[in-house]
């Protein structure tokens, strides 16, 4: 009896003094190839872009601050679709046009102060036209006022990492310190495509209409789209354009060909034709030079990951873990996958990192997969303890 008590004293200091193993480490991205062969662009800045894994394929000068004239509109779009997914926003919400937004200038439809329109037709003139007085229209329509909704903008910049961002208006007017780079374009580029698939119903339109509604009566406007891309370049899926008298001539382009998306990005081309020659250029380089290899780590491959000093013995997790890596061709037998669980103890949290299935080319890292809990696993309390002792001796 002495013993036992002494064992069962032990084994609740044990449990008492337990602790959450905690991982945040995010997955690792690689940059696999930049060597540029063949590439002659006109362009300060650029960047091609494997889009489901965001691995760069080739960059130049990734990080130089430059006005991104209209392909600021890629923030405004993601921020929209954000609302869209939320439930704060509907295509068929109706819209009206400020006397602010309707004395925007530049790329215009010309929408009248008092005129409403569709969310839908919103974001046809924005995405087909580069409409500034749309997309202000909209950040009012959203946050109350354009200077409010530009606020989102760099909180949402922030978030994704774009370091070498500062928005000071929706639209992309040349206003000093409104900036960005190459590559903070490719990332919010890839978050508005991967995460809201459906701007895609929009950039593929090459060419539109919509009916101005005003005192004034009715009047039809054609809409056709700024990307001349979608008819020179198999595969072009979007996205947007943007050129001012400062930016010059920018683009952010994505295509997809056989199961491969990229997003390529230029800035500060020198006129609109080698604009869309340097995306081809990017674009053409980064279907040449890249492969995606995806595997499928499941439970069985993992096997059971003990808990210890938890009410249960075990923890559930995911039981399919995709991972897709974008390689140069002819390095996929170059891959090792290893899995690393590390030691679980309660409490664990439903959500918690329990490890990384990792995939090496020799000491170098490509991508780490998160293992998370499906469940949560309360600590051992005492009648947990006894339960589980009497089980063992009894």
């Amino acid at each position: 009896m002495k013993k036992a008590a002494i064992f069962i004293l032990s084994l609740l200091l044990c449990i008492s003094s337990g602790t959450m193993v905690c991982a945040t480490e995010p997955e690792t991205l690689l940059t696999v190839a930049q060597d540029g062969e063949g590439l002659d662009l006109t362009a300060k800045s650029a960047v091609v872009m494997e889009a489901g894994s965001g691995t760069i394929l080739y960059q130049k000068d990734k990080d130089m601050k430059l006005p991104p004239a209209s392909v600021t509109k890629v923030m405004s779009l993601l921020l929209i679709f954000e609302e869209l997914d939320k439930g704060n926003l509907k295509y068929s919400d109706k819209v009206t046009v400020s006397e602010h937004a309707a004395s925007m200038g530049g790329s215009q439809v010309f929408l009248e102060p008092g005129e409403s329109q569709t969310v839908d037709t919103m974001l046809k003139c924005i995405v087909i036209s580069s409409a500034n007085d749309a997309v202000v229209s909209m950040a009012e329509h959203i946050a109350g006022s354009e200077g409010a909704f530009v606020k989102r903008m760099n909180e949402k910049a922030k978030q994704l990492g774009m370091k070498n961002t500062t928005f000071k208006n929706s639209c992309g007017l040349d206003i000093k310190g409104h900036e960005t780079s190459a590559y903070d374009i490719a990332l919010m580029s890839r978050e508005l495509t991967t995460k809201h698939p459906d701007i895609f119903k929009y950039t593929k339109i090459w060419m539109d209409k919509f009916t101005h509604e005003t005192k004034k009566g009715t009047k039809e406007f054609g809409l056709s789209n700024t990307n001349k891309l979608l008819k020179q370049y198999n595969g072009c899926t979007g996205l947007k354009t943007g050129s001012t008298s400062t930016a010059k001539f920018c683009l952010s382009a994505t295509a997809t060909r056989n199961g491969v998306s990229l997003i390529a990005v230029v800035m500060a081309s020198d006129d609109s034709k080698t604009r869309v020659k340097d995306a081809s250029a990017l674009l053409d380089y980064g279907f040449s030079h890249c492969q995606v290899m995806e595997d499928h780590t499941k439970a069985k491959d993992i096997g059971k990951i003990a808990v210890t000093k938890g009410k249960k013995e075990t923890v559930s997790y995911q039981e399919d873990i995709p991972a897709k890596i974008v390689l140069v061709k002819g390095s996929k037998n170059d891959v090792k996958k290893q899995i690393r669980i590390g030691q679980v103890k309660a409490p664990v949290k439903k959500g918690q990192v329990l490890g990384y299935i990792i995939y090496k080319r020799g000491d170098e890292v490509l991508l780490k997969k998160p293992v998370k809990a499906t469940e949560s696993v309360e600590k051992m309390n005492f009648l947990t303890s006894l339960t589980r002792l009497a089980e063992r001796y009894f």
